[in-house]
């Protein structure tokens, strides 16, 4: 921005966004001065480098506009947890699982996690065979990026959606409506 820029010649462009031509850097500013506003560098890699006469608090007002709605429009790879326990009953179960295949359909990521608790850590094999008929269960709709694995006393996996996965949720029973 003005003083700092240092390239003899520049491709100058004014505030309505009108090639004004290649000028040196004195007859840039003079012009900026002229205008009242400043010199602002946009392109300094361009040969000329570009430059724009604007006011420098306006075109950091854009600038950040622009990138927020970049931002906005990006989507973000976020992750749900569902938790289990190695005693979930049988409708709990069936729920959460319903709620991991609502998840993927979406599109997010699923962490699966068995919590293990005191004297439930003696008998891992139980919360292990809880998330192997998981996995079992959503396979149709789940890539397993990495399963199951203890880590302290919690058996987890980490679900991503499958490519053409349907994204509805399970049918009801045929006399259920």
């Amino acid at each position: 921005m003005n003083e700092r820029i240092r390239a003899r010649e520049l491709r100058v462009i004014d505030e309505q966004g009108n090639q004004l031509g290649v000028m040196t850097y004195f007859d840039a500013m003079k012009a900026a001065r002229d205008a009242g506003l400043d010199l602002v560098e946009i392109s300094p890699n361009a040969v000329p480098p570009v430059c724009k006469i604007t006011d420098f608090g306006k075109y950091l007002y854009e600038q950040n506009k622009k990138a927020h709605e970049t931002r906005k429009h990006q989507k973000g790879t976020q992750i749900k947890e569902v938790k289990f326990r190695p005693s979930t009953a049988e409708h709990d179960f069936q729920v959460r699982k319903n709620q991991i295949i609502e998840f993927l359909g979406k599109g997010y990521k699923v962490k699966a996690m068995v919590f293990h608790r005191g004297r439930e850590m003696a008998h891992q094999d139980v919360g292990r065979a809880k998330m192997t008929r998981l996995l079992k269960e959503v396979e149709d709709h789940a890539l397993v990026e990495f399963g199951p694995r203890m880590e302290a006393n919690i058996l987890l996996a980490l679900l991503a959606p499958k490519k053409g996965a349907v994204a509805s949720r399970p049918a009801l029973a045929a006399g259920q409506a």
